[in-house]
């Protein structure tokens, strides 16, 4: 994978970083592999940092990557959403009727067919759970990430991921039960209301109000707001490196002790990334919907609420299952997979209008 070709930095500095992200963050998922084996009862006790699910180290780096977004929302650009539902169409449509099946039908195939003589049929049950999971629980934080990656419109990527939360409450149990064949979900309220409360609303709210005052302190001059975020864009790099390097520390030992099982798992995950982001993809440009648009609805499907997904795995078939696991190898694949994605919408920015 090469480099993600994100914009130029415009007072940050930050060429370097965002010129050669994709080999930064390869050398985060090595550091932490490393780091993971080497000081395991460190990054066991950071594991332990969480609540309902949700680990508030990791939550502190992400409202970190996520906060640069946030302070370029414009209200009243959210307002004229509306005007222009394609975008938020093909989001919903692709995550909730299309998604959700795709994966469960990708699960089978692996793991009952493909890898039929790798895995024992009780194991492989479990892994087919685990990505169930994950394909019926749309992403919320690190979209904001990769919007900002491909230039998105942050106006109307909260409005995409706002839309996603709320259909998710009633939902996400539904298609579950449906998938599994099971009907007595319990749906973490906890998590779910937690991290949309960490992940959205505060620094939405945090994002707004460091908005105003800069946008007050200099005349109401937009370009204020984006020399701003410019400045605190390293804010975001770093976090997303720190959070990778976390995410694959508390999984080291799974990852050296079980290489093969991992690439198992994670080749039905990587045909559905990157089987999603086409589907939506191509149905934006078909569309002639934005490049500013089209980019975040084709990212949005693609990556995971992957604390909704480990939580209800652990819920409802422990903690050591293999669905578990197969959750767990979600969050693994999922960073360096968005990033290539996000490098193909970036080369490929001129083909969209507003290109």
């Amino acid at each position: 994978m090469t480099a993600t070709n994100a914009p130029e930095p415009t007072a940050a500095g930050l060429g370097l970083f965002e010129r050669w992200l994709s080999i930064w963050v390869g050398a985060a998922i090595l550091g932490g592999i490393a780091l993971g084996n080497v000081a395991q009862p460190m990054f066991a006790a950071m594991a332990a940092v969480e609540f309902a699910s949700v680990n508030l180290i990791v939550a502190v780096l992400i409202w970190a990557m996520i906060f640069p977004m946030m302070v370029a929302v414009d209200f009243s650009a959210v307002r004229r959403v509306g005007h222009k539902p394609k975008g938020l169409i093909i989001t919903l449509v692709v995550n909730w009727l299309v998604k959700p099946f795709s994966m469960a039908a990708l699960a089978v195939l692996f793991f009952e067919v493909v890898f039929a003589d790798l895995i024992a049929p009780s194991d492989a049950q479990q892994y087919i759970a685990g990505l169930i999971l994950l394909g019926a629980a749309p992403c919320t934080a690190m979209v904001f990430v990769w919007s900002q990656l491909t230039r998105g419109d942050p106006a109307y990527t909260l409005v995409q991921v706002a839309a996603n939360d709320l259909i998710m409450v009633v939902a996400f149990a539904p298609i579950v039960a449906l998938l599994l064949g099971v009907t007595d979900i319990a749906v973490p309220w906890t998590t779910l209301l937690l991290s949309v409360l960490l992940y959205v609303v505060v620094p939405l709210a945090a994002g707004a109000m460091v908005r105003r005052r800069v946008l007050n302190s200099h005349g109401g001059d937009e370009a204020s707001v984006s020399t701003f975020t410019a400045r605190i864009k390293p804010l975001s790099i770093m976090g997303l490196l720190l959070t990778v390097v976390l995410l694959f520390g508390f999984q080291a030992e799974t990852i050296v002790g079980n290489p093969l099982l991992i690439a198992l798992i994670a080749a039905p995950i990587v045909v559905q990334s990157y089987g999603i982001f086409l589907i939506a993809y191509a149905a934006a440009k078909a569309w002639r919907v934005p490049h500013a648009i089209a980019a975040p609805c084709a990212l949005i499907g693609t990556s995971n609420f992957f604390e909704l997904a480990v939580a209800v795995a652990i819920g409802l078939f422990g903690l050591g299952s293999g669905a578990a696991l197969a959750t767990v190898v979600g969050v693994l694949v999922e960073v360096p997979v968005m990033l290539s994605l996000v490098a193909i919408a970036n080369r490929t920015r001129p083909m969209f209008p507003g290109g």
